[in-house]
């Protein structure tokens, strides 16, 4: 079946922190229409302006993702987005009284705690999954960060880190479809070495970091009490008790997981590629990921999705089809010159693909139109319907007892002229289960691969003899 979007049922609020602000921000993670997407609202600015998560919006990634749009920025995006796409919903407006996101407990936990208890809703539209058709590699050979994006059909993501740290060593996560994140993947907190916090805070970075909200690991045992003093100091955490032990982790902040940075580097990865647009369907597979590197390589698989749409849908019409049109006629009680369905590729659990050639010497050509012939909008539906039927009468016992009445059609747009010398390919999908014999359908019509038409349909099948 097809999945339907999601948005929540309700709003979600939540106040916190800025990671690298400092500032408290309250926020509000809001329904959203169908086609929506993730954008995030300034409610502070005049103007309530709106920044919509887009790549191509990305002005920063140093410790974090900022989005910038008409001057109005948000910053560390990427621990919400997560959050959403994990959940698998996909139209949200996240507004914000302040530059940035809170960063609650340095993971995604907090925000999908707060999203089940107002739970969610679908929504009337299908989900628009952009399915990989071919292995795409990319690496920054300069700073060691490889990408590989690989067909597949769940969304699955492996990930390697390497610091070349005593503390952290080599690290792998995964996660072998978007249904683990969040028990797997959403708790894990972000983290910092203890040599970069000096560098971080003297470029007016991590002024909310604290202990509660980031792992410090340190890899060095020549640490005295006067330099966590002074570090403390240089946070604006004077107040804070620093205690180290060795090699590990500051004040024994126990990791929920032996692998919690790369898996937080897997969330990472998750949110940032979330500015895509699109639920995805490929592997993923990441070595020393970080936020730049994700970016650039979202990027890559946007101009990817327009690569892919541009060549259109491919179907192989060499094979040997499911049913010719012998099959077809024992089906359907249609007859020249109103047959409109020359053979069927495939049936699934609820899909089918049919094909129609158009040929001129088609009787309708008579009079649409002479010397620019084109094959009529309303003939296009009828075909679509046609191979509908097909679809619900393969479903049933003794087919020729049954016939196929019309009740609906919404959703019709036609996007080119289909000409004498066409092959249109009829791709249709179950919208909701057959009940009652209702057959509800999504159809798609494509000439050489290019949408050419679509529409949704609604008819009954009905045994009629005996």
């Amino acid at each position: 079946m097809a999945d339907k979007q999601k948005t929540l049922k309700d709003v979600v609020k939540l106040t916190g922190i800025g990671l690298h602000t400092g500032e408290k921000v309250n926020m509000e993670i809001c329904p959203a229409p169908d086609n929506h997407g993730y954008k995030f609202q300034r409610v502070d600015v005049e103007g309530e302006p709106v920044i919509k998560a887009d790549v191509d919006l990305v002005v920063a990634t140093d410790r974090g993702t900022t989005l910038e749009q008409k001057g109005v920025r948000v910053y560390t995006t990427e621990h919400v987005l997560a959050a959403l796409y994990g959940m698998e919903i996909d139209n949200a407006l996240i507004k914000i009284d302040g530059p940035e996101i809170p960063i609650m407990d340095g993971s995604s936990w907090m925000f999908i705690d707060a999203i089940e208890k107002v739970g969610l809703v679908d929504q009337e539209s299908e989900r628009n999954y952009f399915e990989l058709t071919e292995n795409i590699p990319w690496e920054d050979a300069e700073k060691g960060i490889e990408f590989l994006a690989v067909p597949d059909s769940n969304y699955r993501i492996t990930v390697m880190v390497d610091y070349n740290s005593p503390v952290l060593g080599t690290q792998h996560a995964s996660m072998y479809h978007i249904g683990e994140f969040k028990e797997n993947i959403s708790r894990c907190r972000t983290f910092v070495f203890l040599r970069e916090l000096e560098f971080l805070a003297k470029n007016n970075l991590i002024k909310g970091g604290d202990l509660d909200n980031a792992i410090v690991l340190v890899d060095r045992l020549d640490i005295s009490q006067e330099e966590l003093d002074r570090l403390a100091k240089l946070l604006g955490k004077e107040e804070l008790k620093i205690q180290f032990d060795g090699i590990g982790v500051l004040n024994s902040s126990k990791l929920k997981y032996e692998n919690e940075p790369a898996r937080h580097k897997l969330l990472d990865i998750v949110g940032d590629l979330a500015l895509i647009g699109r639920p995805l369907k490929a592997h993923i597979l990441g070595a020393r990921p970080g936020h730049s590197g994700n970016v650039r390589f979202a990027k890559v698989l946007k101009d990817q999705i327009k690569k892919q749409e541009g060549a259109g849908k491919i179907f192989d019409l060499t094979k040997e089809p499911l049913y010719n049109i012998n099959d077809i006629e024992k089906l359907l009680p249609h007859r020249y010159p109103f047959l409109l369905v020359d053979k069927v590729m495939e049936i699934t659990e609820d899909s089918i693909v049919g094909v129609k050639n158009v040929t001129m010497n088609e009787p309708m050509f008579q009079g649409h139109f002479p010397g620019n012939p084109v094959f009529p909008g309303v003939l296009q539906i009828e075909a679509t319907a046609q191979v509908g039927g097909i679809f619900a009468l393969s479903k049933v016992d003794d087919p020729e007892l049954y016939s196929t009445y019309f009740m609906k059609i919404d959703n019709v747009k036609f996007k080119q002229k289909v000409l004498p010398g066409d092959t249109l390919v009829f791709d249709l999908k179950l919208i909701t289960p057959m009940r009652r014999g209702l057959v509800h359908m999504a159809g798609k019509a494509y000439v050489n691969g290019k949408l050419v038409m679509e529409a949704e349909m609604l008819a009954q099948v009905i045994k009629d003899r005996v």
